[in-house]
């Protein structure tokens, strides 16, 4: 029985590593791309100034919009890795306050900058990975960020 199984299993999970991405792929690796149907919009990348005060840090992105814009409350980016690791990315919302975008860090205060739940998935086996937002955001400034990072790729929805 387990001999007739096996390879009717092992033929599964092989037509699953088989399959191949087939949709518009990222010119430039490292950069997350706003998915329109067969169309990529590259995020904006920004290196966010860290002001530090007290437990607090805050960082800041130039300008009060990003230029990367998309109508989709449920955002889907593509990004052809290479030296940024996607599982290591986090989702956050920005703050736009005197004509510029933050994000404020605070162990103390309850407006603690949370990460909104992403779902990361490679689709090729050259290391193309799909990312997924899981809840719908609102109208407004977002980022990604690599951990441990103050590169941002910022996006605004409208």
């Amino acid at each position: 029985m387990l001999r007739r199984i096996l390879p009717l299993l092992l033929a599964l999970a092989g037509a699953g590593f088989a399959q191949k991405y087939d949709g518009p792929r990222p010119p430039k690796p490292d950069i997350p791309y706003l998915k329109h149907a067969d169309t990529l919009v590259a995020t904006e990348a920004a290196d966010a100034k860290e002001e530090k005060k007290k437990d607090d840090t805050l960082y800041i992105m130039e300008g009060a919009s990003s230029t990367a814009k998309t109508p989709l409350s449920s955002p889907v980016f593509l990004i052809q890795a290479d030296k940024i690791q996607p599982e290591k990315l986090a989702l956050y919302r920005l703050e736009v306050k005197g004509g510029h975008r933050e994000i404020l860090f605070s162990p103390k205060r309850r407006q603690n900058a949370m990460p909104i739940r992403i779902d990361v998935n490679r689709v090729s086996s050259d290391n193309l990975y799909k990312i997924e937002v899981e809840d719908t955001l609102s109208n407004g400034e977002y980022a990604l960020s690599p951990e441990g990072s103050n590169k941002a790729f910022c996006f605004q929805i409208y």
